[in-house]
């Protein structure tokens, strides 16, 4: 590293109460594993009865996207999903985290398999077990078949019952292969960024629907999951659902920022975990939306569909946010315009506030220690449920170097930052049973196209060249060893 990131390291360890001079170890039943996700690595959007999904809508809608980047060919995964799988083994990774694409199985979102896309996955999951490991498919990671949205999208009741649907056909064809399933991945980013920002697919920007959709894509949640446990092997089978909850802190200490963080974390975090852990939504968040819905999409028996208990719990992790209830005092040059903030359905009045910290390529403030607050908050509120982080990693400006490699020390210092949290949380008892880290390979990263590049593995967009990072290397180092070394070292 760096003089700087080793600054940086040592500070954030100093500040999480790590010894500076010992090296970390991880349990040795602790699973390393990398995720993907289907559009942002597959390609072939057409291929073999595949349909069209909201986020090839989406991409080819002229300004949606950066420079007008769309899901193809992505990194070609679909044809190149052997090679990809022999890096990751390559790695030592025990696991893979990958989505399965909706609309290649069911390329109208209900009615008839399509089976070439089942059987796609079939050989994909089949080349990870050869490999020596663990598949961990998610069911949901944003693409949904372009026909249920023309339908009314995730605020239609209608689309919850499809997904249960969906889990049902992927369970009858892969359910022998598989013993984790993930049902959603970041339902806030499906829900408010796709139906009330207007930054993701399906692009609309109606507050309402996004709380709709909320409640229904955590009904589809429930519904799938007890899908998943029913059948042959269904006792076997480990279900759970990956939230991208954070930490929201004040920017002072104002009681009508404490008043803003509370409504924040609202829209953020509680309005999942309520009635995940708790079978209902928090009082002061409905609250606080009364104006803009009554929540009568809310059924009898739906809380209670939703509230099944988790076999595990994934957490996506990058930042925290820090708000402030006006922008009265505050430097422009520090408060965020558009992104993230204005996705926060009923907060459109409070401020969000950057802290001067080191920033990633993408414009996220770097701060592990949010990670850890996010992991120890999470422990407690389901106890006893095993805890992966099942993304985490940094977007850089990476260049392949005149040696070939590619020298990525900035993401390097991110990881292993964020695995010093993750080991001080588990130090306090909180059940953290895995790190996979975000992304497998560079990829199509949304609404920033190939502009964005998370991978420790290096994709060249024009040849499909891959090329291991280094930050791959020091990876596959600390999960073979399960060791993170001294900072500095």
């Amino acid at each position: 590293m760096t003089s700087s990131q080793t600054s940086s390291a040592a500070e954030t360890t100093a500040a999480l109460g790590e010894e500076q001079g010992a090296a970390v170890r991880f349990p040795e039943d602790f699973t390393w594993g990398a995720s993907t996700a289907s559009f942002q690595i597959e390609g072939s959007t057409t291929a073999d009865g595949r349909g069209p999904s909201i986020w090839d809508t989406f991409s080819a809608t002229p300004g949606k996207v950066l420079n007008g980047d769309t899901g193809e060919p992505a990194v070609d995964h679909y044809h190149r999903y052997p090679e990809d799988i022999e890096l990751a083994r390559g790695l030592g990774l025990g696991a893979y985290r990958f989505s399965i694409a909706w609309p290649r199985v069911l390329p109208k979102g209900s009615g008839t398999a399509n089976q070439a896309g089942l059987d796609f996955y079939r050989r994909l999951i089949d080349t990870v077990l050869e490999a020596g490991m663990e598949p961990w498919p998610t069911l949901y990671h944003w693409d949904l078949p372009q026909a249920l949205e023309d339908a009314g999208g995730w605020p239609a009741r209608d689309t919850a019952y499809r997904f249960a649907e969906f889990a049902e056909v992927v369970r009858d064809a892969l359910g022998d292969r598989i013993t984790h399933w993930t049902t959603l991945n970041e339902p806030w980013c499906s829900a408010f960024l796709g139906y009330a920002d207007g930054a993701h697919a399906p692009g609309r920007n109606e507050p309402a629907a996004a709380l709709a959709a909320t409640h229904h894509l955590l009904l589809g949640h429930g519904l799938a999951a007890a899908v998943l446990r029913e059948g042959q092997g269904g006792a076997s089978r480990r279900v759970g659902i990956v939230l991208n909850q954070t930490t929201v802190r004040p920017h002072s200490t104002d009681p009508v920022d404490i008043s803003a963080v509370r409504r924040a974390d609202g829209v953020r975090n509680r309005i999942f975990t309520g009635p995940l852990f708790q079978g209902a939504y928090p009082v002061d968040v409905m609250a606080d939306l009364a104006h803009i819905s009554d929540f009568a999409f809310v059924r009898d028996g739906d809380l209670s569909v939703i509230s099944a208990p988790l076999d595990h719990l994934g957490i996506n992790y990058y930042k925290p946010e820090c708000v402030a209830a006006s922008a009265d005092g505050i430097d422009p040059e520090y408060i965020e315009s558009g992104g993230d903030g204005s996705a926060y359905v009923g907060c459109d009045d409070l401020v969000f506030v950057r802290r001067g910290l080191p920033r990633t390529d993408i414009g996220w403030e770097i701060d592990a220690t949010g990670l850890y607050d996010v992991i120890t908050r999470l422990a407690a509120e389901c106890p006893g449920v095993p805890l992966y982080i099942a993304e985490n990693g940094a977007a850089y400006d990476d260049e392949v170097s005149a040696d070939g490699g590619v020298h990525d020390r900035d993401r390097v210092a991110y990881i292993d930052t964020h695995l010093r949290a993750v080991h001080e949380a588990m130090g306090t008892g909180a059940p953290v049973k895995g790190y996979f880290v975000w992304s497998l390979l560079d990829n199509f990263e949304w609404a920033w196209g190939y502009s964005k590049r998370f991978g420790v593995i290096h994709v060249d967009y024009t040849t499909q060249r891959r090329r291991i990072k280094d930050s791959g290397h020091w990876y596959a180092r600390v999960a073979g060893s399960g060791e993170l070394p001294p900072v500095g070292a």
